[in-house]
């Protein structure tokens, strides 16, 4: 049986080696979801040798791994689409208003079979460490299997929310029964049926999980740390009319979307009347989604009495729903603001717990003492047996899946020696100290406080802008320099320590996982804010970054223009 400590790594077996000499490339992939797929296409579009590598056997990325009953995505199908190509727009017809994982998987393998994606990518292959070598100005990347990739440039597409935080509950080894993670669900059905379940998690994919769970399971037990503020998405089929009128509307939103600030604009929550603010409220919940609360008031996110008023709105409809008075108040998440963790979206999650079979069990109160062979043991002294355990304890964001390969930069520095006290970055995209290396959609960017496809596409049209911008040049290697990283990262904080978030012990503050440095991980200036300051770093020759060629002298050059800047 593999640890549950973290889940397995993998379903099948690793591609093995073939080859004893480095595959020369001019950019190396890491990952073949959403970001990985389209950084490819962009860079076959300008004559590059490109490959990507993925240690799944498809195109999806967490879409690919993330198979767990209810899985499905918070933003809206044809919001959470490619922009890049009228024509794939007009093929390709979302069926609901939140897509399902098994759509949208099929969404990811249209796109590899229409642009051909899948010749160039190497599937069942772990990138196991990377290090740049200054005489050539080149990465030299080993795969687990042992293969040797050369590559001018490295791009880390390998997903904001893709690497597993581990178990942190004693003996969950011991446990005889069956055991299973959202984010590495098995290929096969699950059964469920007679079986006592528990699920440990009540993030977005316990919140998707425990409804269909429940309908399927003898018993289930929830074990819940911290409750989650669960929003309704009132999903359903999608008209042709709703579709047409979305498609003819495409540009303007995806500028919509880019225009849309972290903050909304409009009146203070403490500016209007409990009545007023309430019927705002309730528009704002009866439409659905992630937004339709927080985007009512410019002050949900800044002030904390404003933040209360949404909070204890959204409390009473908890209460509404809930039968059980006692359940209904640990369900309540007072603990941190609104907003200052994800939201999760449900579908019929606070009704799951009406049913006779669902039975929460509030850690905060009864903490775990351990796992044994046959259950779960609380410190009050509870015994729960179980057939099943299920693991929806979330993930090591933006950075867990960065610093989860061995990369290491000039003089052999280490991206974890470099981020030991938090992941200096420009941009979100660039790291000084190592050349010629990319991030899509990790720490100090919008990333996941913006609509991930838009996200995705712009930093890759930068990553390509750039790299067409050197090779025009004869620039061999970029790099950012350490006062504009500074001056990137204490800015982001700065803006964060402005808001709520700070107050909250989420994901977005890095909070989730034992050790990890505390701060602000997003982009917190809204993705407008964000693109118009990219384009200004580009329109202005790239300031923050310096270009060099390889060579010898190439740490020296680096070093004293850094130290110079």
């Amino acid at each position: 049986m593999a640890s549950a400590l973290c889940p397995p790594r993998l379903a099948t077996r690793l591609r093995r080696s073939f080859s004893t000499k480095a595959e020369k490339l001019d950019a190396l992939i890491v990952g073949a979801g959403f970001a990985g797929m389209y950084q490819l296409h962009k860079l076959r579009s300008l004559g590059m040798k490109a490959q990507v590598v993925d240690v799944g056997q498809e195109v999806g990325g967490t879409w690919y791994w993330n198979r767990y009953p209810g899985a499905r995505c918070d933003i809206r199908s044809m919001d959470y689409s490619y922009t890049f190509d009228p024509e794939l727009d007009e093929e390709w017809q979302w069926s609901e208003k939140y897509a399902s994982q098994p759509e949208i998987l099929a969404y990811a393998k249209y796109v590899a079979d229409k642009y051909d994606l899948r010749r160039d990518i190497r599937f069942e292959t772990r990138l196991q460490g990377a290090d740049f070598d200054s005489t050539t100005g080149h990465w030299v990347a080993r795969t687990e299997c042992g293969d040797s990739i050369s590559a001018q440039h490295l791009i880390m597409a390998s997903g904001s929310l893709s690497a597993p935080k581990e178990v942190d509950i004693p003996g969950v080894d011991a446990f005889e029964g069956e055991s299973y993670w959202t984010s590495w669900w098995p290929e096969h059905p699950v059964d469920f049926k007679g079986k006592r379940v528990a699920i440990i998690g009540t993030g977005a994919s316990g919140v998707q999980s425990i409804p269909v769970i429940a309908e399927q399971c003898e018993h289930l037990t929830v074990f819940q740390r911290t409750p989650a503020y669960v929003l309704p998405a009132f999903n359903g089929p999608l008209s042709k009319d709703y579709k047409d009128n979305l498609k003819a509307r495409r540009e303007q939103l995806w500028r919509s979307q880019a225009a849309t600030p972290s903050f909304p604009l409009g009146d203070s929550a403490l500016e209007v009347s409990k009545e007023e603010r309430d019927a705002v409220y309730e528009r704002g919940w009866q439409a659905g989604g992630l937004e339709g609360i927080l985007s009512t008031y410019k002050d949900l996110l800044v002030s904390a009495e404003a933040n209360d008023t949404a909070a204890q709105f959204v409390y009473e409809k908890i209460r509404a729903v809930v039968r059980d008075p006692e359940v209904a108040e640990a369900l309540i998440p007072d603990s941190y603001p609104f907003g200052t963790k994800r939201p999760c979206l449900g579908h019929d999650y606070y009704e799951a717990y009406n049913r006779d079979n669902v039975k929460l069990h509030d850690l905060r109160k009864d903490p775990f003492a351990r796992i044994v062979e046959d259950g779960i043991l609380t410190e009050s002294g509870a015994h729960i047996p179980l057939d099943v355990i299920v693991y929806a304890t979330g993930f090591d964001a933006l950075t867990g899946a960065v610093c989860r390969v061995d990369v290491r930069g000039i003089d052999g520095v280490g991206i974890n020696d470099k981020w030991r006290d938090g992941p200096l970055n420009f941009l979100g995209l660039t790291v000084s100290g190592f050349p010629n290396f990319y991030m899509i959609t990790g720490p100090g960017s919008p990333s996941v406080l913006a609509n991930m496809l838009p996200a995705i596409e712009q930093h890759v049209d930068y990553i390509t802008d750039l790299v067409k911008h050197m090779r025009d040049t004869g620039a061999q290697v970029v790099m950012p320099t350490e006062a504009a990283e500074r001056e990137w990262t204490d800015m982001n904080t700065a803006m964060g320590n402005m808001t709520l978030f700070p107050k909250a012990n989420s994901w977005y503050m890095g909070a989730n996982v034992p050790g990890k440095p505390r701060m602000i991980l997003p982009f917190m200036g809204g993705f407008k804010t964000y693109i118009d300051m990219c384009d200004e770093v580009a329109a202005n020759g790239y300031t923050g970054l310096i270009f060099g060629s390889a060579g010898e002298e190439m740490e020296t050059k680096f070093v004293k223009q850094d130290s110079s800047s």
